[in-house]
């Protein structure tokens, strides 16, 4: 199954509408305090991508700080480790959605 992906444009209109989102940063806490999505309406998680890896071979763990219900919009610096924490969170039925290009692709975006 593919996973869902969305564009730092669609991200930044979903923004603007004032729509809750839950923004899941896989990076270490070192980057994440430097730089990470935030807004009003935004719940920021960081929860360190090994944390997620684990969940792979621990099919009984789960991570209470996700939360369990809605779309969770996974993100990194350039979206390949978000998409791998992307895959083992859908397979536990989490609703994931990937940022497209992660970080990098954002601050690209926002800066026009």
């Amino acid at each position: 199954m593919a996973l869902k992906k969305i564009s730092p444009e669609e991200l930044f209109q979903r923004m603007q509408q004032g729509e809750q989102l839950t923004i899941l940063d896989v990076r270490d806490q070192e980057k994440y305090n430097t730089f990470h999505i935030e807004g009003e309406n935004i719940q920021s998680l960081n929860i360190h991508k090994t944390e997620i890896f684990e969940l792979e071979h621990n099919q009984d763990k789960n991570i209470s700080a996700l939360p369990e219900k809605g779309e969770i919009i996974v993100t990194c610096t350039t979206g390949n480790s978000a998409t791998k924490c992307a895959n083992i969170l859908s397979k536990h039925d989490y609703d994931v959605v990937v940022l497209d290009g992660g970080l990098t692709a954002w601050k690209d975006y926002i800066k026009k």
